[in-house]
């Protein structure tokens, strides 16, 4: 795939390598810190704490009951996509208390990855939210865990109030090619938004 051109539309191709910011967003145990750990081509910044009694008030653990950590700041990682794109990864926190954080993460964000549990739909609500906010386009990416229910993704559209142009996709976030797959499908988004606005009206 041709990833050349899509972040700066109409403009000339040049050489050397891009370097694109992309959020990993979603709720509270979506698995945003698993993704960035699986497809990073390096060792990933990680800033999770363990969970704690005294948070047990601020983390609701209901459907996520096995977790024992939770990212309190940030987690980076980066791969390329191939010789001409760079992807860095910024993995958001998941809780409402660190919400403050996200508008210094999300300066200079081309694209973003929304993580969604079907177990839990109404905990990633926020994060689909702050991307219409922030005008971040983004793909919805369905995190497949062992009980999970297998829903049609009309379905899961209708629940999450989403325009049809936006992409939903199913995913492992710990595997390492289901991750990659998941920003290459953000990358032909991207894409698609560009040429969509190249054309003449």
């Amino acid at each position: 795939m041709d990833f050349k051109g899509f972040d700066h539309p109409g403009g000339p191709g040049g050489g050397g390598t891009r370097s694109v910011k992309v959020m990993i967003a979603g709720g509270f145990g979506t698995g945003k810190t698993t993704m960035v750990r699986s497809v990073s081509d390096i060792k990933p910044l990680t800033t999770e704490e363990t969970l704690t009694q005294a948070s047990a008030a601020d983390d609701h653990l209901i459907g996520v009951a096995d977790k024992t950590e939770t990212t309190v700041s940030l987690d980076f990682g980066k791969i390329g996509l191939n010789e001409s794109l760079m992807l860095y990864l910024f993995g958001t926190p998941g809780q409402e208390r660190f919400w403050f954080l996200w508008n210094g993460l999300f300066k200079g964000a081309l694209g973003a990855v929304v993580l969604v549990d079907t177990r839990r739909l109404a905990s990633s609500f926020r994060a689909i939210e702050e991307m219409e906010r922030q005008n971040v386009p983004f793909v919805v990416a369905l995190n497949v865990f062992p009980d999970s229910k297998d829903y049609p993704v009309e379905e899961i559209r209708d629940a999450l109030d989403i325009a049809e142009h936006i992409p939903v996709v199913a995913c492992d976030a710990r595997d390492r090619a289901s991750s990659r797959d998941v920003l290459v499908a953000l990358i032909r988004h991207l894409k698609d938004r560009s040429s969509v606005a190249l054309e003449p009206r």
